[in-house]
């Protein structure tokens, strides 16, 4: 394979000198050969396409970890990745373009249209959980996190929405700040402790009875603002409940509960989402 100096790489890929080494640094596209003497950086032209493909994933705005691992999947599989990563930023537009459409509305004075909005009635129920202060992008590692921990050590099934896994925000999950985030899996009342000795890194709880209003998400891809405009939708609806719109006045207690959003499994590849708020 022949080689060629980091400039030259540089004018070939059009990336210059501070990316390439940014994408050094982070296991990205890694020099052939580095000079033990001068340190200086060689690449192979054969990485031209690589370097290629990464200006081509940065452009989508895929994140650098993730540009790392499809570099090192076939082809098949990193068409795949890319295809779901392009839907996950449509949704992403589409939720966007929703919310500034709720605040133009709101900053004119006029009621914004909101999503359907339904009440029920939780049981109480005992959870295995595990709670951790992370930013938007940790949000999601730490889901696929405490997945693996379920698939690896299944649990004994609750049926129906109160027994679908939940993970409840106790803090705002951003890009810019991170918040206290806890997944919890609802499990039998009866033998839970003894489940809870299985698993240690997760903690048992009980939560209490409570009803709750929530709106339906499209799932399994549910972006922040998604999650931001639900909240804020459930929020003006309970401002009407407490002014006497409707059959109940309530307030909603995300401080005692903590909002959440729950992912019913309703096939192999389907799942149910809602974001949920209780309510006293």
């Amino acid at each position: 394979m022949e080689e060629i100096s980091i400039g030259e790489f540089a004018r070939r890929s059009r990336l210059s000198l501070k990316a390439l080494r940014l994408y050094d640094e982070r296991g990205v596209l890694v020099p052939s050969r580095v000079d033990p003497a001068s340190g200086y950086r060689y690449y192979g032209t054969a990485q031209l396409g690589e370097a290629r493909l990464v200006v081509m994933l940065r452009q989508l705005q895929v994140p650098l970890a993730a540009v790392r691992e499809l570099l090192a999947c076939d082809p098949a599989d990193a068409a795949a990745r890319i295809a779901e990563h392009w839907r996950g930023a449509e949704a992403a537009h589409d939720a966007r373009r929703d919310l500034a459409d709720y605040l133009v509305s709101w900053l004119s004075g006029k009621r914004p249209v909101m999503y359907e909005v339904a009440t029920r009635a939780m049981p109480e129920r005992s959870l295995l959980c595990v709670k951790r202060n992370v930013d938007e992008q940790g949000m999601w590692a730490f889901g696929k996190e405490f997945i693996a921990i379920l698939r690896q050590r299944p649990l004994p099934k609750v049926e129906g929405r109160e027994g679908a896994f939940f993970c409840i925000y106790w803090g705002w999950a951003s890009a810019d700040s991170d918040g206290p985030v806890e997944w919890c899996r609802p499990v039998p009342a009866a033998g839970a402790h003894a489940l809870a000795e299985h698993y240690p890194e997760l903690v048992l709880r009980t939560e209490p009875a409570h009803r709750e209003a929530f709106v339906a998400l499209p799932g399994p891809l549910v972006s922040g603002v998604q999650i931001q405009l639900a909240a804020e939708s459930l929020r003006a609806w309970a401002q009407e409940q407490e002014q006497g719109v409707g059959d109940e006045r309530l307030t909603l207690t995300p401080e005692d509960l903590g909002e959440r959003i729950t992912y019913l499994a309703t096939g192999p590849a389907s799942v149910d989402c809602d974001f949920a708020v209780p309510f006293a």
